[in-house]
């Protein structure tokens, strides 16, 4: 079994491999330090169960099991975590492993032999308090992360969505209701079909047939307004 281990504490971490190593419980392959760097590691390695700490720096824990969801083969997910006050319930709900630090030998045995791949239900229930910082896309190359704050457009074309960001433009499988609900204090809904970043609207222009569009920041192209949107993204831009 390759194991990868995710947490920011190389105390931890080490623990967690001499454990494994001592019961011969698996392989590590790799340690991550943030769930970031543990996607491309992912991506890279390919592991059997990925062990991972909660509260981290970058990204945390429950964003990793948010990106990994999507994934067509992801790893087993067993959490680590010294916070089973905000995150027990949640694990039992999502029948999600998970392990109190300091981990005991028997505890982590207990949990290698009854792993369950995390899917989209299980993880909607584990983050559904907290948006994801960053937007995923696997691609030939590794996974790509773009911060959502760098976000400036989302536009749905048939079965994918575009994301237009600071540096170019990607394709992501999800659905653009879901990214509404999710980043709703974020992003504001134009048209049927795009969501924009509030922050990133530069001005709202009317157009010679009566129509209207927004001008976003670092996206060339305007992006249209449907009519039943214009009020509110008046009443919003006159808020910012």
């Amino acid at each position: 079994m390759n194991i990868l281990i995710c947490d920011d504490e190389a105390l931890a971490r080490s623990r967690l491999q001499r454990l494994i190593e001592k019961a011969e419980l698996g392989r590590v392959i790799a340690q991550a330090e943030h769930g970031a760097q543990a996607l491309e590691l992912i991506e890279q390695y390919s592991p059997d169960v990925v062990l991972m700490d909660i509260q981290m720096p970058v990204m945390d824990g429950l964003e990793v099991a948010r990106h990994l969801a999507s994934w067509q083969t992801p790893p087993a997910l067993i959490f680590c975590t010294a916070y089973d006050e905000y995150a027990l319930a949640a694990f039992e709900v999502s029948a999600v492993g998970y392990l109190l630090k300091p981990v005991r030998l028997a505890d982590l045995k207990a949990a290698l032999t009854k792993l369950t791949k995390i899917n989209k239900v299980q993880a909607l229930t584990l983050n559904k308090q907290q948006a994801r910082s960053h937007i995923s896309v696997k691609s030939h190359s590794g996974v790509a992360l773009v911060p959502v704050e760098h976000v400036r457009l989302f536009r749905a074309d048939h079965k994918y969505v575009s994301v237009f960001h600071r540096h170019g433009e990607l394709l992501i499988d999800e659905s653009l209701k879901e990214l509404e609900d999710e980043f709703s204090e974020i992003f504001v809904r134009v048209h049927r079909n795009a969501l924009v970043n509030s922050k990133a609207i530069s001005a709202l222009e009317k157009q010679d047939d009566g129509s209207f569009s927004l001008r976003l920041h670092d996206i060339t192209e305007s992006v249209p307004v449907s009519r039943r949107h214009v009020a509110e993204v008046r009443k919003l831009l006159k808020a910012l």
